[in-house]
């Protein structure tokens, strides 16, 4: 510390030395060499310095460092007033509560403190705008493959009929699914009418009172009003306990198994045997999964109010349709140990908020009750809204001519993996109290198709050796969950003091009423964070998932050229093996107390719509043609080619209309 001191009289000394000597340049600079002035006249003597001064001052060593101590102002940001005793008792308050385990701060930077004697205006402070996230993620992948072990020329295979029978699934599905044809909307009146869709429908399933609907349709399953308590699973239509895990389904891909990481070893590793006679070929296993995950909190508050109406919606519609028929020429031994897996499940649950705070806290000393409020306000409407749209559409339609090598030889020309992934976290404000002047829409809606043509042809030529073939093996899972956190009993009715406080806020009285200052709710508040909202509140969750894959194989098994490579071949041919995975979960915090004041009607709607179809579809493959259709002839024209100076506009906004794809080229991605 001594030397510091040190340092910083020698800087300082520099620093006067310096502008001294800047100050003695400026002055013969100034002078222009001429004769110094005449100085001042010297002081008189009765100016002069008197021997009998004394001072009452220390002289002490210098000690840099800058000593402030502030004055008491006012916490409004106004002038600078002292408080007195009012402010040192404050300070106690204040000391008391930094002392305490409160799950949030109560106080912003504003507060009005009891003991003013000026009556103020209230001050109300900016509340929270509205958070409105629309996502869309596509793929398309188009991998249809021919390929010839032979060294012939490979024959060219028509596979638009894999399209078109999708295209006829995919309007099978829409027509059973009411909610996946909604279009994205960012508007209020877009919301209510999509809500007020919802509850017409579930209205008329409520009375028509028929849960299992007839040609295959789907399940639908109404839940009556507040009825989900705890967690509710269905799978395919049934109420079960637990809900079946993805992992126990999930198919074997053999070959187009992702590698892993080798096992260390500290000692060199040796694999004895050489190389065997075999054929391991893997026309499918790809994988499709669309994963959407939604933690929606909006405004934390353990008091809402609503002046109007409370509309909770909870809908579910999730639909499958698949074909896997196969031909496998009987030379072959077919595997049908594993079939095609469709599963829909779906999972309701509710539960309260858990602060893992003990249940059994100490009693206080004294029971304490808000004194002082700071006011957050929103003008109009606010709006919290994800709104999450996922496509797959994979084309997989692989024709192959293959044969035995007399060594090891795999073949993959599948193994696809699309992936979309959506996650949202929303973390909003903290309030001790919300007001909503309008109403609350609080609506969660999830969608969910999953679409798989899997209509396979192997074949053999006369004195192809045998194989083992799989053809099925194929999952298709749709999961979807609906988490509400906030108890069905917390809804009371609307106290009167609730209104005086809307009112007061409205006519901008500071003064807190009594009836809010003494809710049980609050006790053991020293203040309120209170938000006000004039308009309505709308927490709306919309999630649609769509997985589409076509994979029709062709495969023929060729006799090889050398008679050796026949003999004792082990051949594998696997042109099933796919999952086709939808999974959304949304996880909405309603409220994270016990009370829910309301003063217009309570409507709850929730239903869940499960259903699937599997078709048996006989269309036979055709070579392809290289003629053009008479219709694609027609829009083909002289057109003129587009000047230096003109724009070319392409307009994709909206454009997922996969059934307008097909292959440029049909030799992309071969694997030999």
């Amino acid at each position: 510390m001594h030397a510091e001191k040190i340092s910083e009289i020698v800087a300082h000394f520099i620093g006067l030395f310096g502008a001294a000597t800047d100050e003695a340049r400026m002055r013969s600079n100034y002078l222009d060499g001429a004769r110094p002035r005449e100085a001042d006249p010297s002081l008189s003597e009765d100016e002069a310095f008197s021997p009998a001064f004394t001072s009452n001052l220390q002289l002490k060593d210098y000690d840099p460092g800058v000593d402030y101590r502030s004055v008491s102002y006012d916490i409004n940001y106004g002038d600078p007033r002292h408080f007195g005793g009012v402010f040192e008792e404050t300070l106690k308050k204040l000391a008391e509560i930094a002392s305490r385990d409160l799950s949030a701060p109560h106080f912003g930077a504003n507060v009005y403190l009891p003991g003013e004697e000026e009556e103020e205006e209230l001050e109300v402070f900016q509340g929270p705008g509205s958070v409105i996230s629309h996502v869309a993620q596509a793929n398309m992948l188009i991998d249809d493959d021919h390929l010839n072990m032979t060294g012939d020329q490979p024959e060219l295979r028509d596979t638009s009929f894999v399209t078109h029978r999708l295209m006829e699934f995919s309007e099978k599905a829409d027509a059973f699914t009411p909610f996946s044809s909604y279009d994205r909307v960012d508007t209020q009146e877009g919301l209510r009418a999509i809500a007020d869709d919802i509850h017409e429908y579930i209205q008329a399933a409520r009375e028509s009172s028929a849960t299992t609907m007839e040609s295959g349709e789907p399940q639908i399953v109404v839940l009556p009003d507040n009825q989900i308590d705890g967690i509710s699973t269905f799978v395919n239509g049934q109420l079960v306990e637990v809900a079946p895990s993805i992992d126990d389904f999930m198919p074997d891909r053999g070959i187009a198994t992702p590698p892993t990481e080798p096992e260390k070893s500290d000692v060199p590793v040796e694999q004895d045997g050489g190389s065997e006679n075999s054929l391991d070929v893997a026309a499918g296993a790809n994988v499709l999964a669309n994963v959407v995950e939604i933690t929606e909190t909006a405004i934390i508050s353990p008091v809402i109010a609503v002046m109007g109406n409370y509309h909770q919606i909870d809908a579910i519609s999730q639909f499958y349709v698949y074909s896997d028929r196969d031909e496998i020429a009987s030379v072959f031994n077919h595997d049908d140990s594993a079939t095609t897996v469709a599963n829909n499940i779906a999972i309701f649950e509710r539960s309260t908020y858990d602060d893992g705070k003990p249940d059994t806290a100490e009693p206080a000393a004294e029971t304490i009750f808000p004194t002082a409020w700071r006011v957050s306000v929103i003008e109009g409407d606010v709006s919290f809204v994800n709104w999450i749209e996922q496509y797959h559409f994979i084309s997989d339609n692989d024709t192959m001519t293959v044969t035995t090598i007399g060594s090891e030889a795999t073949v993959l020309t599948g193994g696809n993996a699309a992936v979309n992934l959506a996650s949202f976290l929303g973390i909003g404000m903290q309030y001790d109290l919300i007001i909503v002047g309008g109403d609350i829409l609080d609506m969660n809606v999830i969608s969910q198709i999953a679409l798989l043509y899997d209509n396979d042809w192997v074949r053999a030529e006369d004195g192809a050796p045998g194989a083992t073939v799989q053809s099925g093996n194929n999952l298709i899972w749709n999961l979807a969950s609906i988490h509400n956190v906030g108890a069905n009993d917390r809804f009371e009715a609307m106290p009167d003091y609730v209104v005086q406080t809307q009112k007061a806020i409205e006519d901008r009285d500071a003064a807190m009423p009594s009836g809010l200052s003494h809710d049980g709710n609050f006790e053991g508040y020293i203040g309120l964070n209170v938000l006000y909202i004039t308009g309505n509140l709308y927490d709306v969750n919309i999630i649609k998932q769509v997985s589409i894959l076509g994979d029709s194989d062709d495969v023929t098994q060729a006799v090889s050229n050398i008679l050796e490579h026949n003999q004792g071949a082990d051949i594998k041919i696997d042109t099933g093996s796919n999952a086709v995975v939808n999974i959304a979960q949304i996880t909405d915090y309603d409220s994270f107390g016990q009370t829910t004041y309301l003063a217009g009607q309570l409507y709850s709607d929730a239903i869940l719509i499960q259903g699937g179809l599997v078709e048996h579809d006989t269309s036979q493959p055709q070579p392809n043609s290289d003629h053009l259709a008479n219709e694609v002839i027609a829009f083909l024209g002289e057109d003129e080619p587009l000047g230096g100076s003109e724009d070319a506009v392409i307009n994709a906004g909206h454009d997922l209309s996969w059934t307008l794809a097909q292959p440029a080229d049909v030799m992309q991605t071969v694997v030999a």
